[in-house]
């Protein structure tokens, strides 16, 4: 049966951007002010993975440093030229290029050193029970179903 309530096709820039800009603990939230999420695959009904448009301003980054332990996650250039740091350093991106981050693999974030707005799609798939680990601080986050996460210290004391 077709559902006939999602659009077929939108203006991607039509999509509002997430009203809450992040769910990091009140400590780190303000880390990725200047980040702006527009959540495409969420209008089409996708529920197996996420696809965001992505923008940030110049000084922002994209998330905390991080590394998933279920999540595959994809990013593509559109505009502007991040810093990817990963495990390996640092490596300069401009539109065109990708990459991609596997389960247990590199922690990784984007940064935007320049004076000029990057924009980037991200995909990530939504496979259950995953949790993020976060070298540079002392976050974990936990998958606690639909969407939500529970963020705790290292030590496992809640934020």
């Amino acid at each position: 049966m077709f559902d006939i309530k999602q659009p077929v096709a939108i203006e991607a820039m039509a999509i509002a951007p997430r009203t809450k800009p992040s769910n990091y603990p009140a400590p780190f939230a303000a880390r990725v002010t200047g980040r702006e999420k527009r959540a495409l695959g969420d209008v089409f009904g996708l529920n197996s993975f996420g696809v965001n448009l992505t923008r940030l301003a110049p000084g922002a980054q994209s998330a905390l440093y991080h590394r998933h332990t279920v999540q595959q996650e994809f990013i593509y250039i559109l505009e502007g030229e991040p810093i990817l740091i990963t495990d390996a350093g640092e490596t300069q991106l401009q539109p065109g290029m990708c990459a991609g981050f596997t389960p247990q693999g590199s922690a990784h974030h984007l940064l935007n050193r320049s004076d000029q707005v990057v924009v980037y799609l991200e995909i990530g798939d939504r496979a259950p029970g995953d949790a993020g680990f976060y070298p540079s601080d002392d976050l974990l986050a936990m998958d606690a179903g639909g969407g939500q996460w529970r963020f705790t210290h290292r030590d496992g004391t809640p934020y």
